[in-house]
């Protein structure tokens, strides 16, 4: 039975019916605790029995070190960040996402296509171009938004002694005249992005200004469901 699709002509050379996993996306802006919620949906799911992967921006070992670089020198303009940026996700997708999908793993991924359109759009890339970029990432079974305001970020990222990054401040563009105000501005724009692509892509959408162990036990539960529902309906269409 064939479950995934993409979102344009699909990956070459890859059969999706060879594809058997589930691919769970969690989506927020920076400081959001996205990578809290993965670790924390990780160990749920191997106390349940269930294999899983994970990855997140930056992580290929095509591309991460040279963005790293880049982003050090702040040497490259936009578009070329915008494909330095589709390299890395093409490359997690060809070694790290689909080999897991073909395994039969959960593969967990921290920010997806989504919070690169966003960032790109935000840029100043046109809409219609950045999505097209990303037409051959594969469709998610979830992706669940972790949802918060610029104002309420604040105080997450200045805990525990922690400060404004440059590029998650939007400092490259500028966007105001100190960190605070470019990052306010910034944070603010990428939200409206992602509550578009939210609706367009019918994200499930979680309150991130709760206390964390509630989310985390809501997205533990929601998973939990949708993997046995899709595990049950794949076992009932082979019989």
């Amino acid at each position: 039975m064939k479950r995934f699709e993409s979102y344009g002509e699909g990956i070459p050379g890859v059969p999706m019916d060879d594809l058997s996993g589930w691919l769970i996306v969690i989506e927020g802006t920076d400081g959001v605790g996205r990578t809290t919620h993965v670790n924390r949906l990780r160990t749920h799911l191997e106390r349940l029995g269930y294999a899983v992967a994970e990855t997140g921006l930056t992580r290929s070992d095509l591309a991460s070190l040279g963005i790293h670089h880049a982003k050090q020198g702040n040497t490259l303009g936009s578009n070329a960040f915008n494909l330095f940026y589709a390299t890395d996700f093409a490359d997690r997708l060809e070694r790290q996402i689909v080999p897991a999908l073909r395994s039969g793993f959960v593969m967990l991924t921290d920010r997806y296509i989504y919070s690169l359109i966003s960032r790109a759009i935000v840029r100043g890339a046109d809409p219609d171009w950045i999505q097209q970029v990303y037409s051959f990432a594969l469709k998610p079974d979830a992706t669940f938004y972790l949802r918060i305001d610029a104002e309420h970020l604040v105080p997450r990222v200045l805990a525990d002694g922690g400060s404004f990054d440059y590029w998650e401040s939007g400092m490259d563009l500028p966007m105001g005249e100190d960190l605070y105000e470019s990052f306010i501005r910034y944070q603010s724009r990428i939200i409206e992005e992602l509550d578009v692509l939210s609706r367009r892509f019918e994200f499930q959408t979680l309150d991130a200004l709760r206390d964390v162990d509630g989310i985390s036990d809501e997205l533990c539960e929601r998973v939990s469901r949708l993997l046995a529902d899709r595990r049950d309906a794949t076992r009932s269409g082979n019989r």
